[in-house]
């Protein structure tokens, strides 16, 4: 999953210091796997080159001085592309697909017509594969039997969180 957008996503609730984004990153997509310092502050720097984000400048505290950062109108507007924009079905989908529908709850966006545009485009994909199963041999049969059913998964978990949107806004509001 590429974590700068959903990076970008925590942070549109307001200015927030590196530290506490990580903190609320690892909340909602780390349980597993906590993102180190350095991957958030690295990114941050990305996003920063980009114009996606501003340094606010630093605040004294009880360490050292903690900078804390806002994200610009290019990155709300890069946050929205990502969060309209079908991904394609690959094995690393459902991170991706997780994180963009978060933050779509999170900022309060459409999340069902994101998971509709992501139905589109599996059911889109399913056709291309059955045309092309239809004349191939059986090896490439094979793979793309594998790759029909990962997207029936994928199409399956779409369906089970779109019927859970209410009670997963409502879980991640009290998180």
């Amino acid at each position: 999953m590429d974590k700068m957008p959903a990076l970008l996503g925590l942070m549109t609730e307001g200015p927030t210091h590196g530290y506490d984004l990580k903190r609320r990153y690892d909340g909602v997509f780390g349980h597993d796997r906590p993102l180190a310092y350095g991957q958030i502050y690295a990114t941050l720097g990305r996003m920063i080159r980009d114009g996606l984000i501003v340094a606010l400048g630093a605040q004294a505290g009880d360490g050292p001085d903690r900078k804390r950062y806002e994200v610009t109108e290019r990155g709300r507007d890069h946050l929205r592309a990502w969060l309209h924009t079908a991904d394609t079905p690959a094995p690393t989908l459902q991170e991706n697909l997780f994180a963009k529908t978060v933050i779509s709850l999170l900022l309060d966006d459409d999340a069902d017509a994101l998971l509709d545009i992501q139905r589109g485009s599996h059911l889109a994909r399913m056709r291309e594969l059955t045309i092309a199963k239809a004349s191939a041999p059986l090896l490439e049969r094979l793979a793309i039997d594998h790759a029909l059913f990962q997207i029936e998964a994928d199409l399956r978990w779409i369906d089970l969180t779109s019927a859970r949107l209410t009670d997963i806004r409502k879980e991640l509001r009290h998180a």
